[in-house]
């Protein structure tokens, strides 16, 4: 039986992936760089010492990671503060649902502990979740299951009780790992089929997971 509902935050419930490549892009190109979607792809939900790596392995060992990185998460804030914090098609109405049936719930991020507060708390959809657990209070982020697998230890629920929600393929692969059933929303990338094989569903939205869960917990 599904006791708990963890989820990711960027590219599944917040609509942040897209406009973060576009800000990368925007700095690039001050300094005649470009960076390829194809490329910004392979850092969606990894850890920041992974992602760092990338972009070094990408455009030299010189190039100032903290500084664009930083620059990045201004612009990033600032277009939210204009336009808002964008979530995804259906996530108020399934946290709803989620909530008024007594899941517990958590977010199990990559992203640092002060942005992820400041998004869940500007979304409108902190009061949602029980806690959080972050990729800087981790010692292997994704595509390792330790955040997962802390989630379900802060919940007090044991693996096969708890569902993930994901957007990213590291996300699947750490859900899978850590024996703990996924179902994947994605965002800028469809997952490949050997990570469609570990997940128990892929959706095209949030609405269609609620569908599963409602399903699911009435099939026990």
């Amino acid at each position: 039986m599904i006791r708990a509902v963890i989820f990711d935050m960027d590219g599944l419930m917040i609509d942040s992936e897209r406009v973060t490549y576009e800000c990368f892009r925007k700095y690039l190109k001050d300094k005649d760089m470009d960076m390829t979607e194809e490329f910004y792809i392979t850092l969606l939900g990894q850890t920041i010492k992974v992602c760092k790596q990338k972009v070094l392995d990408q455009f030299g060992k010189d190039f100032p990671y903290e500084d664009c990185v930083n620059q990045v998460h201004e612009m990033l804030d600032e277009r939210l503060l204009i336009e808002g914090v964008p979530i995804k098609k259906g996530l108020i109405e399934l946290l709803k649902y989620l909530k008024e049936n007594h899941y517990k719930m958590i977010v199990a991020t990559s992203s640092e502990r002060i942005r992820v507060d400041k998004i869940l708390k500007n979304a409108g959809i902190l009061e949602f979740f029980y806690d959080s657990i972050c990729g800087d209070e981790v010692e292997n982020g994704k595509p390792n299951p330790e955040v997962f697998l802390k989630a379900c230890e802060k919940l007090g629920v044991r693996v096969d009780e708890a569902l993930v929600l994901e957007d990213s393929e590291a996300g699947i692969q750490a859900a899978f790992d850590g024996g703990i059933k996924v179902i994947c929303v994605p965002d800028m990338k469809y997952p490949e089929e050997k990570y469609k094989k570990m997940a128990t569903l892929v959706c095209d939205d949030l609405s269609e997971a609620e569908t599963y869960i409602k399903g699911y917990c009435q099939c026990k």
